[in-house]
């Protein structure tokens, strides 16, 4: 009975993920590269980006001046309508580190922004990528 469950529990994702496309190998990925400011308390500008296969994505900040040594927020979710509805989110991000990973499987256009979360005294200048498929 139990081998049952996870038989079919597995042909329902095989069969969910049929109409989301083909699968992009992570080393065939698509980096792009955003930059923008974000103030203390605020939030970034939305950066959006189209997916067109399931994969596997990264997201890193890989710079803020003036330097900046604490956390930060990252997020990265789906447009919906003019907003950037949450898909994930890192409220434990640093400069450096990636900050979100995992799999996607729903093709469409995702977007991501910078935020903070308490800990930023000045306006910071960030770059952010995001590796996709």
């Amino acid at each position: 009975m139990r081998i049952r469950l996870i038989a079919a529990a597995t042909l329902g994702l095989v069969l969910a993920c049929l109409g989301c496309g083909s699968v992009t190998d992570p080393s065939k990925n698509t980096t792009e590269t955003f930059t923008g400011t974000v103030a203390p308390g605020g939030r970034s500008t939305i950066h959006s980006f189209n997916i067109s296969s399931g994969g596997e994505y990264t997201m890193k900040v890989t710079s803020m001046t003036p330097t900046f040594n604490s956390f930060f927020g990252t997020w990265l979710g789906i447009i919906q309508g003019s907003d950037c509805g949450l898909f994930q989110q890192n409220t434990l991000s640093i400069v450096g580190s990636q900050s979100l990973a995992g799999p996607i499987f729903q093709k469409g256009t995702y977007c991501a922004f910078v935020f903070d979360v308490g800990t930023m005294t000045t306006t910071e200048t960030y770059t952010l990528t995001v590796s996709h498929p």
